[in-house]
């Protein structure tokens, strides 16, 4: 996780600015659900009691700075105890109002005025205005912070509650109330604005926060847990749940088997095997699709500079076999271009290139590759086929191990080059090959990999085009038909293999309710819409 979030902020740093924006109910049995929840809390078919007096106890994989901004730089959904965004997602995985009440946007969706709730209030009684969600934006803006890019907009005070936003430039993290602003917590200026940025990630406010969101800090022990009690005058009412402890270890099962947690998030899916049978647990698992596990390609190296090389590896990947070898979820989707969030959930996206080693083959005969001696692997003009694959450990070495089995089959040599901080060589073109978390939908990293400066040494003029008008809109229709056009040349090109997205799984004893996958199995992120059964 710590290289991860040194990567994201390695390409905040070095690429933020280039990246481009982004049931019907059943009648009477629909209606007394609605009611049995209202006052009792049940869920479907459960019928049994609802805890009067709870605490929910969730180990958790990080340490008591988890609620601010070190867990932030890795977009820690544990923030969101304790405050507020702008907007969250909804069970569906739509976007619903929490600090913001409303908005609109004017026609080229540039500007937008945002409506904020007047019946919030800091944990220390002060309320809430839009001169915190200024300060906030203007704090993430700042030279030493730069979680936004300088000068990408304008914010404008209106009233108490009512400020607009003007865009200068596309290359953010997208509007307000957008998607990728559910990750954007807002921060009391009354508390901060004395504070020295340049201190930020360390300040001790981010180990005992006082917030807007439905918890307020009680307690931590470093290294240990962090304590937080029910927010009595959260806007949205009286909470189920009275309490949360965020226990920080990573003995996982063990910890849920013995009854000291209630959940474990982000659980190693290979431990899952240990619960099977066990009608205690429920696992949930959160699909992020728009970051997928991939082999990005050098293609600086002749091996992956023919794009009918790229196709035929990509080929010879049992995709659907490797993601059962890893113990990940059934029928898990994967797509060979990359997409905006939009078109993910309206669905429709075309279908990956399925396990086809037999062309494989012959496309790297096509290519010139060919076994001259009968070793039982592939070179050209007296040069053999035999390549790095770097990874970081764990499962991507698992994969790993796996892809190069599948390779040997087509005649290729690849060798598996564990370390620990793979990204960097990566981001300094010292690589072949190597296994990363890539975005496909939402934008963020397009132009990194696939841009006119790409990472890669991709190079396709009518991608860089495509993404350069992607990048001067915020129009969402007219980003969506960029992307349409982009399709069928990812579909030609395959510039990366995806191989999985990626999935966060919790675990959780079934008297914990609330949860579900794909968008709500994060045990920590809606603690506001769950409930705890009376029973262990």
């Amino acid at each position: 996780m710590a290289g991860l979030r040194q990567l994201i902020r390695e390409i905040h740093r070095r690429f933020l600015w280039q990246v481009p924006p982004r049931v019907r109910s059943r009648s009477l049995l629909a209606f007394a659900c609605f009611l049995a929840l209202a006052a009792f809390g049940c869920s479907r078919s459960d019928d049994r009691a609802v805890s009067e007096s709870s605490t929910l106890t969730v180990l958790y994989p990080f340490d008591e700075r988890v609620l601010g901004a070190e867990g932030r730089a890795f977009y820690s959904p544990a923030q969101f105890l304790v405050f507020l965004p702008l907007v969250t997602p909804s069970a569906e995985g739509e976007l619903e109002p929490r600090l913001a009440r409303s908005w609109e946007h004017s026609p080229d969706h540039r500007t937008w005025r945002v409506h904020l709730r007047t019946d919030v209030r800091w944990h220390d009684g002060v309320p809430v205005t839009v001169l915190d969600v200024q300060f906030t934006m203007d704090l993430l803006r700042h030279p030493d912070i730069l979680m936004e890019a300088p000068g990408a907009y304008t914010l404008k005070v209106v009233d108490d509650s009512t400020f607009t936003i003007t865009y200068e430039q596309s290359s953010t993290y997208g509007t307000p109330v957008s998607v990728g602003s559910i990750f954007n917590a807002i921060y009391p200026k009354h508390l901060l604005a004395g504070l020295d940025p340049e201190e930020f990630w360390d300040w001790d406010f981010w180990t005992q926060p006082i917030g807007n969101g439905p918890y307020r800090y009680v307690r931590h022990e470093p290294q240990t847990l962090i304590e937080l009690e029910a927010n009595p005058d959260y806007y949205r009412g009286e909470l189920r749940i009275d309490r949360v402890v965020l226990k920080f270890g990573s003995s996982a099962i063990p910890e849920l088997l013995s009854g000291s947690v209630d959940a474990v998030a982000y659980v190693d899916r290979m431990e899952l095997t240990a619960l099977e049978g066990d009608a205690r647990f429920e696992v949930y698992d959160e699909i992020l699709f728009n970051s997928v596990t991939a082999i990005v390609w050098n293609q600086r190296r002749q091996f992956f500079r023919d794009k009918r090389v790229r196709r035929a590896l990509t080929l010879a990947i049992d995709r659907p076999e490797l993601q059962r070898v890893l113990n990940l979820p059934s029928d898990l989707s994967i797509f060979d271009v990359i997409f905006t969030d939009s078109q993910f959930r309206r669905g429709g996206l075309p279908a990956p290139l399925a396990h086809d080693p037999e062309e494989a083959a012959r496309l790297l005969e096509e290519a010139g590759w060919r076994d001259a001696d009968g070793d039982g692997f592939r070179e050209r003009a007296g040069e053999a086929f035999r390549f790095e694959l770097l990874v970081s450990g764990g499962e991507s070495r698992t994969a790993a191990v796996f892809i190069q089995d599948q390779f040997r089959r087509v005649g290729v040599q690849m060798e598996v080059i564990e370390l620990d901080n793979h990204w960097e060589r990566v981001l300094n073109a010292d690589f072949d090959a190597a296994i990363l978390a890539v975005h496909p939908g939402g934008g963020l990293g397009h132009d990194v990999y696939f841009g006119s400066e790409s990472v890669l040494g991709y190079r396709n003029s009518t991608v860089v085009r495509l993404l350069g008008e992607a990048a001067a809109t915020l129009n969402p229709d007219e980003v969506d038909q960029i992307y349409r056009q982009l399709m069928p040349v990812f579909q030609e090109d395959i510039p990366i293999t995806s191989l999985y997205p990626d999935v966060r799984t919790t675990v959780a004893h079934r008297r914990v309710r609330g949860l579900s996958t794909p968008y709500r199995a994060e045990p920590v992120w809606h603690v506001d819409d769950m409930w705890l059964l009376d029973e262990r």
